[in-house]
């Protein structure tokens, strides 16, 4: 196995693959709700679905940044967090859309690890403050801290009911 290699069975098994550590952050999402991925634990809280697009919106920057392009559009207005679900809009039918998203920037994000050389992986990016190498493992660690997030939101959400 090259690093590349281990770097990718990171991101899988952080995101939708198994892995001795527990859930997932695909995992963590599946078969939830409109209205409970939208449920927040208090004011000024996050959400599930809030949580989910952020990690979306990062792995679609990480991938962008590992290609060397410069700022685009994420699909979504705004970046960072965003507010959902939208105001008159179809929960159930923005949440599918939005978990799709999520595994739509995670399927990009991977085929840009894929052609990274060894060498690759020591490259200085972003004006020199980190190298490939741990853009590709804090984004690995990004998806495990969210996912961890989820669970206990998740339990708290069943404590509410």
């Amino acid at each position: 196995m090259t690093t590349v290699d281990v770097l990718l069975a990171m991101i899988d098994e952080a995101f939708d693959r198994k892995s001795w550590h527990g859930t997932n952050l695909r995992g963590s999402i599946r078969g939830l709700s409109a209205a409970d991925a939208a449920w927040r634990p208090g004011p000024g809280r996050h959400s599930v679905w809030e949580i989910a697009l952020h990690a979306a919106y990062w792995k679609y920057t990480i991938r962008r940044r590992l290609a060397g392009e410069k700022p685009g559009a994420f699909p979504l207005v705004g970046s960072n967090w965003f507010a959902r679900p939208s105001e008159g809009g179809d929960p159930d039918r923005e949440w599918k859309a939005d978990v799709a998203l999520l595994v739509v920037t995670h399927r990009q994000l991977r085929g840009q690890i894929v052609k990274l050389k060894p060498a690759d992986l020591k490259r200085k990016i972003d004006s020199g403050a980190v190298t490939v190498g741990q853009l590709v493992r804090g984004i690995a660690a990004h998806d495990l801290y969210h996912a961890g997030q989820i669970q206990i939101l998740k339990r708290l959400r069943v404590g509410e009911r």
